[in-house]
């Protein structure tokens, strides 16, 4: 019986261990959870922001499709949501949207009403200079604000580039990468959207969850 102790000793540092990794799963469950949730509110506020509830009467998270064009819209898969009012289309909003920036991808969440005029754009995430690219985010200025109604023929298409490259949007001062791309990012979109609106659409709205 001499091994007693240590056969006591082994299970008890085996129980731990169980109970340690069940802890731990159970922490990383609620803090994805915690995650998921605040990403969704996050997602929901911006949403509203570009489309107000008014105008949408259509849960927009529950109604997605994913598109795969990555030539045109940047990532691999682009989730794209959809609102609609009485029935008829009002918007689609694709998410996220990539543009290739002064130091890596630019993430973009880019609203377009039915009539193909842009409803909004907002950034995701991004890692360029503070203090200079960072001035695409609506919280260091109101320049992405500006985009709301332009469209392809507002301004021309010709024109959807920064002034230093001949086009109608303002650059930063000492920053033209960024703002390019994103513009750049932004025609890319309306012109998608141009293309395959009809097939964008063409999926029956899901229905919607009573309560």
């Amino acid at each position: 019986m001499r091994n007693l102790p240590a056969l006591v000793s082994s299970i008890l540092l085996g129980l731990f261990g169980v109970l340690g990794a069940g802890l731990v799963a159970l922490s990383h469950q609620g803090t994805a959870e915690r995650i998921a949730r605040n990403e969704r509110e996050v997602l929901l506020r911006q949403l509203e922001e570009m489309l107000p509830r008014a105008q949408i009467d259509n849960d927009m998270l529950t109604d997605i499709v994913e598109v795969s064009a990555p030539e045109v819209l940047g990532a691999a898969m682009t989730r794209v949501y959809r609102g609609w009012h009485q029935g008829q289309p009002v918007a689609a909003v694709f998410s996220p949207v990539i543009a290739q920036g002064y130091s890596g991808p630019i993430r973009l969440i880019v609203a377009v009403r039915y009539d193909g005029t842009l409803a909004g754009a907002r950034v995701l995430a991004h890692r360029e200079t503070p203090g200079l690219g960072d001035k695409i985010e609506v919280e260091r200025s109101d320049w992405i604000l500006d985009f709301a109604g332009k469209s392809l023929l507002n301004p021309p298409a010709s024109a959807w580039a920064v002034k230093r490259d001949g086009g109608h949007f303002d650059q930063f001062t000492g920053a033209t990468v960024t703002p390019r791309a994103v513009v750049r990012g932004l025609k890319a979109s309306l012109e998608y959207f141009s293309d395959k609106k009809l097939q964008l659409f063409e999926q029956p709205q899901p229905e919607e969850s009573a309560g």
